[in-house]
């Protein structure tokens, strides 16, 4: 697929797991490819491959150029918008379930990378597959959605003094009734 190819969609895109890393990276940094290539232990080739196609999706901003020795490198941002959660892309199911699969694969990942040691290991998992009344499931909804605005609205470059490095991965959905009954 050409990078020029207006049919990326945003989650397929996102549906490899070294360019999700990318997106988190840039959510709260201006970095050119080899910065990314430094910080994610890969060739700037590949960083800049993946940056392109992220940029091609329309996933990342060109955040301005520096000077890297006589030459040119750009920098990237990803503009997070928090009145528009990733779940609202209208790509297809396959590439949503593509993106799924990246987002569950990218958890024993990072759970392995956790901090460790005493008073330091804040950790919550959840897993619920629950009847619940509608009103809550709003509120369980829009509870998630500010959390994850916070977390992503408070990213900074990596290592910035004062900071952690931290973990939040989401997915929340109404379910079908599996027998097809009222709701």
């Amino acid at each position: 697929m050409s990078l020029e190819d207006g049919r990326i969609s945003e989650l397929r895109a996102t549906a490899h797991p070294l360019r999700l890393q990318m997106l988190s990276l840039l959510t709260g940094a201006e970095l050119s490819a080899a910065e990314v290539a430094r910080e994610l232990g890969v060739t700037q080739a590949n960083a800049s491959y993946h940056l392109r196609l992220l940029h091609a999706a329309g996933l990342l901003e060109v955040a301005g150029e520096a000077n890297v020795r006589g030459g040119r490198a750009k920098k990237y941002r990803h503009p997070w918008d928090a009145e528009r959660p990733r779940g609202d892309s209208p790509a297809s199911e396959e590439d949503r379930l593509a993106y799924a699969r990246v987002l569950a694969d990218a958890i024993p990942r990072r759970y392995a990378e956790r901090e460790r040691g005493e008073g330091r290991a804040r950790t919550l998992f959840t897993d619920a597959e629950l009847w619940v009344d509608p009103e809550a499931w709003e509120r369980v909804f829009d509870l998630v959605t500010e959390a994850s605005r916070l977390f992503h609205a408070s990213a900074r470059p990596p290592r910035t003094e004062g900071t952690v490095r931290a973990n939040l991965s989401v997915a929340a959905f109404r379910m079908a009734d599996p027998k097809g009954g009222a709701r």
